[in-house]
């Protein structure tokens, strides 16, 4: 006798059917979530000063090293352009070694040329090591990201990886503790003797090659020990239990992914887009500078600060942490802080901080990014809540605009912030007109307890003094000031050729924006932002 399908024991049966598959389909999805058993790790080191001194770009430097015994050079790279002309000639004048640590790499115009231009160092016996955060790296460039690695002179490694590829935010659902934890460090560092490293990323955005968001920021080139002590850190990276090779973790490397990377470089320079771009990296670069010896370069003794690894695990040591590096590096300002950072987070320690600063007479000015330009909004809601109590405190606080066609002018305004962009992004801070910090560490809860950072405490005056000029007279003109009046309720004013003009809610900003930034700033997230 023929069961009706409505009968109860067909019901049951379907019931631990649909059980079972669940089950089956949940089961799959975690054990897919697993990353395999660790391989055999080849060990490499970053390249010696003995063994670079063949090369030319430590020909070229030779003299100005000797002339400045224990000193870095430094060249500051405002202008996006310039900073991307300047990593693609680093590529291109390697002769021994290249090392690159980025926390994201878009498959974009940019993207695609350095890739390019890495596989080419290669190709010419360049050994290359690439180091990628896993969190900021698209799907799309797993298969390229394989070739490479298949290519006998270049490694790459993944920093903290995500098992699943097609889909990454499964891996959030079942190892948040970790996969939440980032490699937000940013450097790329030739034969060992000349690096670049700052706030800047590998995507179009950072090097204003769209008509998109353009972010304004800041980089430095250093030669010297500045550049030894990058090379040095990029190996503790490279080594720790947190960076992991690429072929454990991608699919099978396809040989015809080269090619396909060679025709899309070329296809970059047939764009119209494109190939305005690249017709402007033919300018004359800050490198062939350095190569050349026209390069005028601000030589100071350097510090570099950088998290240990293991903080990826949750397992640094509190002493080894950058924020309690740059406190012993730095000591307590004693007259001013000008302080840029687009993610600014101070929570309830920081408020303190800052308005005990300002409390003991020291002149404490942050810029950060106005509501209008910010690119993530839970942030500005962490700023949002500490606003008027850093205020009332005496910090004087400014908001970088988004500027109006900002993408027209990348080039407009240089200075210690790069362009008049319509994004801030440079994460720096200046010290008593003494001492500048340049590098990737934001002041928020993130960068402070569980991505790693890097970044260099540069000991020079003229440095620090275009930071505090910048506060004086470019800041004004560039961002809106947040006040408070007598009644303790917060409005903004804006310097313009005209004169002043007031807001009283947040600038150029909707009412649904705002309560957006409401809802976030009353969830319990700060430790996340």
């Amino acid at each position: 006798m023929q069961r009706s399908p409505f009968s109860p024991v067909a019901r049951r049966t379907s019931t631990r059917d649909l059980l079972c598959a669940l089950t089956l389909t949940l089961t799959f999805t975690l054990t897919a979530c697993q990353l395999p058993a660790p391989g055999v790790r080849t060990t490499s080191t970053a390249l010696s000063a003995s063994e670079a001194q063949t090369t030319p770009l430590a020909r070229a430097i030779e003299g100005k090293l000797a002339a400045h015994p224990g000193l870095s050079g430094i060249d500051p790279l405002a202008k996006p352009l310039e900073a991307f002309a300047a990593r693609v000639d680093l590529v291109r004048t390697a002769q021994r070694t290249l090392d690159v640590q980025y926390y994201i790499w878009r498959n974009d115009l940019t993207g695609t040329l350095l890739l390019e231009a890495l596989r080419e160092a290669a190709d010419r016996g360049v050994r290359v090591r690439l180091l990628l955060d896993d969190n900021g790296i698209p799907s799309s460039l797993d298969a390229t990201l394989a070739a490479l690695d298949a290519h006998p002179n270049i490694q790459v490694r993944l920093f903290n990886p995500f098992a699943v590829r097609r889909a990454k935010f499964i891996g959030f659902l079942t190892d948040f503790s970790r996969l939440n934890r980032r490699m937000h460090n940013k450097s790329l560092t030739a034969d060992g003797i000349a690096t670049i490293l700052g706030g800047r990323n590998i995507g179009d955005e950072y090097f204003g090659a769209t008509d998109g968001v353009v972010f304004a920021d800041l980089d430095v080139l250093a030669i010297g020990p500045a550049a030894s002590d990058v090379a040095h850190d990029f190996d503790r990276y490279w080594s720790s239990a947190s960076a992991w090779p690429a072929h454990e973790i991608l699919p099978a490397p396809q040989p015809s992914e080269l090619e396909a990377l060679d025709r899309a470089a070329q296809a970059v320079q047939t764009n119209p887009a494109g190939a305005a771009f690249i017709a402007a990296l033919q300018e004359k670069t800050d490198v062939r500078r350095l190569l050349d010896g026209t390069l005028t370069l601000e030589w100071a003794s350097t510090r570099l600060v950088s998290d240990d690894p293991a903080k990826a695990k949750g397992k640094a040591a509190p002493e080894s942490l950058v924020l309690n590096q740059l406190r012993d590096i730095l000591g307590e300002p004693k007259r001013e802080l000008d302080l840029v950072s687009p993610y600014f987070v101070p929570c309830e320690v920081g408020t303190q901080y800052f308005t005990q600063l300002a409390a003991n007479s020291v002149t404490v000015r942050v810029l950060t990014n106005s509501l209008e330009a910010t690119d993530v909004l839970p942030v500005h809601s962490g700023y949002a809540r500490r606003r008027k109590a850093l205020l009332k405190g005496g910090v004087e606080l400014f908001e970088l605009r988004r500027a109006a066609g900002a993408s027209a002018s990348k080039e407009q305004a240089p200075g210690v912030f790069g362009s008049s962009g319509s994004s801030l992004h440079a994460k720096t801070f200046a010290v008593d007109g003494q001492r500048v910090f340049v590098g990737s560490l934001n002041f928020d809860p993130r960068s402070v307890n569980l991505n790693t950072e890097l970044g260099l405490v540069i000991e020079s005056p003229v440095l620090a003094g275009r930071i505090e000029a910048a506060f004086w007279t470019q800041v004004p003109q560039l961002a809106y000031q947040a006040k408070l009046d007598s009644n303790g309720s917060l409005y903004w004013v804006r310097q313009t050729a005209d004169g002043t003009t007031r807001y009283d809610t947040e600038p150029n900003s909707r009412w649904s924006t705002r309560l957006a930034v409401w809802f976030f700033s009353i969830l319990p997230i700060e430790w996340l932002l």
